[in-house]
């Protein structure tokens, strides 16, 4: 009978060997430089990867989890933001922006971005800790001396890319939220469109050095078809005389339009762009429209708003200003603009003398044909009316207008978002409420894919200069934006 021989209990060297093999993230050969480098090589890589899973192999397991969790949170928002974006753009925007807080809870609104910018930090010092971490898990000292240097320099590399998005993201999330709330403000509740569109005064004015008072030189109103997008834009000579006025303080002051004044400081003639001046400067406007500075606007502005709903017979409930002493940085912002320039045209503050030629002052000129325009040049364009007359001036500034709506493109919108943010906050002031947002933002969209329509109140639009009829110029703006369904033809 043969007696068997005693198991052979294993030593403590091979328990380590089988942990070797079993686990060698976690229990490593640290006598294989080769070996450890490429373990190395990819925990820095699985953490960039999935962050925590460095931690979960080969470290301290409890880190690795919330470090998964995290990451696994992220890909889940991430996806449902893309949906959004894709399938829903208004939902995410008006989301973001906080526009579904009711009026009462308003100061809550900028919380969705101010949440979301703390996640976003959160997530850096996340990352920036997990990769920390990894580098200690590799054992520099155990790894190869090139592959030392390395790894380290992939680890910092990718600790930027991943911490620095965040970080970006993060202040797009803060930009956005001030920028609301500079430009926006505290403006009430939306007002619903009127007969089928959204109408905005677009007003712009030069309160740079050199002028002795701010005019309304750019008048113009922007109608947005609440369904498709359709947006048609009417531009108000500046020196339109003798308007009437929608009911109000102003058409009760004026009822039969407005009239000259003799009085040189509160402007010559009886021109829209005078309002400013004989309101706010010559009188107590605050008297006139005592609700105005409350919602967001001015009196000057809410007697323009009343001057423009009586000439073009449609309802104005918001405006936007452009202060254009600062118009310049917003076309950098945006990267400039594509422009066809009509003929030669002259930069500079205009004659000293009746007649003398443009030769003699001009500062520098815009040449006719396709031009790339940066800032300043763009602001000469629409500036320039000595040698041409103030209805092409409006015309040069309704293309102007058409050439920054089709620069805001997404991409350029997120490649230069902070640059057109900060230039927006700066010269852009407005009364339209932080609820429209999300809406005029699909509305937008929708717009880019639609011909803008130009209307100019001029000659050759069939407009008397020195004495329009109002009726004639309250048809057509009813004809553009409501066209006559054509007649089926009767068969045979």
């Amino acid at each position: 009978m043969s007696v068997m021989a005693p198991a052979r209990v294993p030593s403590p060297a091979d328990r380590g060997m089988q942990l070797v093999n079993e686990r060698p993230f976690r229990h490593p050969d640290t006598r294989s430089r080769a070996f450890m480098s490429r373990r190395g090589w990819w925990l820095v890589l699985l953490n960039f990867l999935v962050p925590g899973s460095a931690q979960v192999l080969a470290g301290n397991r409890r880190l690795g989890r919330i470090g998964l969790g995290a990451t696994l949170a992220m890909w889940v928002i991430a996806a449902i933001l893309l949906l959004s974006a894709l399938l829903a753009p208004a939902a995410l925007l008006g989301f973001a922006t906080g526009a579904w807080i009711p009026e009462f809870l308003s100061l809550l609104r900028p919380l969705p971005l101010l949440l979301a910018q703390g996640v976003l930090i959160a997530y850096a010092v996340l990352w920036a800790v997990l990769t920390i971490d990894t580098l200690r898990l590799v054992r520099l000292v155990k790894t190869g001396t090139g592959a030392r240097f390395g790894i380290v320099g992939l680890a910092i590399a990718l600790l930027v890319a991943s911490t620095g998005t965040a970080a970006y993201a993060a202040n797009v999330a803060g930009t956005t939220r001030d920028t609301i709330a500079v430009i926006f403000g505290e403006s009430g509740p939306a007002v619903p469109p009127s007969d089928g569109y959204y109408n905005i005064l677009l007003l712009g004015a030069d309160s740079g050095e050199g002028r002795d008072s701010m005019r309304f030189d750019s008048i113009s109103v922007v109608s947005i078809d609440a369904t498709t997008g359709r947006t048609t834009i009417t531009g108000i000579p500046r020196d339109m005389p003798n308007f009437p006025f929608a009911p109000g303080p102003m058409q009760d002051k004026y009822p039969n339009g407005h009239q000259s004044h003799a009085d040189a400081n509160c402007g010559w003639g009886s021109g829209i762009n005078q309002l400013r001046t004989e309101v706010e400067v010559c009188q107590d406007g605050s008297l006139l429209y005592p609700d105005a500075a409350a919602n967001g606007s001015a009196p000057a502005i809410e007697a323009t708003k009343d001057a423009a709903e009586g000439i073009l017979g449609i309802e104005i409930p918001y405006y936007v200003f452009i202060d254009m002493h600062g118009f310049a940085a917003l076309i950098d912002a945006l990267g400039g603009v594509d422009i066809t320039v009509a003929e030669r045209l002259p930069k500079g503050g205009g004659p000293a003398y009746q007649g003398q030629p443009a030769e003699d002052w001009a500062t520098g000129w815009i040449e006719a044909g396709a031009q790339h325009m940066d800032g300043d040049t763009a602001q000469w364009y629409a500036r320039s009316r000595y040698t041409t007359s103030d209805f092409d001036r409006m015309a040069r500034q309704r293309i102007l207008q058409q050439a920054m709506l089709a620069q805001f493109t997404p991409q350029t919108v997120l490649t230069r978002f902070q640059d057109v943010a900060a230039a927006g906050a700066a010269i852009v002031e407005t009364d339209l409420p932080q609820s429209l947002i999300p809406f005029l933002a699909d509305l937008a969209l929708k717009a880019k894919e639609q011909p803008v329509t130009a209307i100019e109140l001029t000659p050759e639009g069939g407009i008397d200069e020195y004495a329009p009829d109002y009726a004639y110029v309250q048809e057509l703006v009813r004809t553009s934006l409501h066209p006559p369904t054509p007649t089926p033809s009767p068969e045979g």
